[in-house]
């Protein structure tokens, strides 16, 4: 999803002139991000203050204008690996994890879809609400076929366009390295970088899986830490509950701020960086935004 820009303040001047009237235009538009915090063994910090944080565009300090210390909404996309490899009790786990993440650790306001892929990209539902109507989405899926991960990622990214959340997060789980994407991980990253969803992605690192077809965690995480997320590897489909039950204590527990910023809207690339003035505490957000004309 292209970064949504709220203005908030549009000024117009006019200048007299016998050949003409120019008018000269600026305007300073609110930009929201989400933000997770974490100390330095992975536990999640609550209790933060506005003051706590600091907020940098292109390495300029911006003035915070909003900031929301609760839970709000969120917008949950789960995409599952449904290839080949996926069979038997792997496939019976990943209905579980589902089941219990949309029955159990939503919240009735949060929406979701439910996708999957092999060497085709598949949605199973559309953007439902309340979550647990979407339990037992999986029960009808039968895994066959190759792994298109990034195909995959390109193919969904655009369902986060049609959220009603300002929060979103996008949930991938894999047990296998792409063997079929006509699209390359760089295609992927930029697609992903267009959007403003926190990307989080389970890796399931099988020991006894073959070299060639083994996931590859650090090219998911080439993707998922510029936006916010993780990416996570566990041994056997057998973790994906407690590996699912940490990205919603994660969504739990994540702070709200908006900052105003006066870049033209050219459709450049801004960096964004958020800072905790307790050096103790490391932010995690997405890292940047495109200032998408006419957003």
């Amino acid at each position: 999803m292209s970064v949504v820009l709220v203005v908030s303040v549009v000024a117009s001047f006019a200048v007299a002139s016998s050949a003409q009237t120019p008018r000269f235009k600026s305007r300073v538009v609110t930009i929201p991000v989400t933000v997770t915090v974490t100390d330095s063994n992975g536990r999640l910090i609550t209790g933060l203050t506005r003051d706590d944080f600091e907020v940098y565009e292109d390495g300029k300090l911006e003035p915070i204008t909003g900031f929301d210390d609760q839970r709000v909404p969120v917008s949950v996309g789960l995409v599952f690996d449904a290839s080949d490899s996926m069979r038997g009790q792997a496939i019976a786990d990943a209905r579980g994890a589902l089941d219990r993440f949309v029955g159990e650790l939503l919240d009735g306001d949060d929406e979701a879809f439910v996708a999957t892929f092999n060497h085709s990209p598949r949605t199973v539902t559309a953007w439902r609400k309340p979550p647990p109507a979407l339990v037992h989405a999986l029960d009808q899926t039968r895994p066959a076929g190759g792994t298109a991960i990034y195909d995959a990622m390109v193919a969904f990214a655009p369902m986060f366009e049609r959220r009603t959340n300002t929060r979103a997060a996008m949930i991938i789980v894999s047990d296998g390295a792409d063997t079929a994407s006509d699209r390359s991980l760089q295609q992927a990253r930029e697609i992903i970088r267009r959007s403003d969803a926190f990307v989080y992605a389970i890796a399931i690192d099988a020991p006894d899986a073959r070299a060639s077809t083994r996931v590859n965690p650090e090219a998911l995480k080439d993707i998922t830490g510029p936006s916010g997320g993780y990416t996570e590897v566990v041994h056997t489909a057998g973790d994906l509950g407690p590996a699912t039950a940490r990205i919603a204590d994660e969504l739990n527990k994540q702070y709200t701020i908006a900052y105003s910023s006066s870049r033209p809207s050219d459709g450049s690339w801004h960096n964004i960086r958020v800072r905790v003035k307790n050096g103790d505490y490391l932010a995690r957000s997405r890292r940047g935004y495109f200032a998408e004309p006419g957003s």
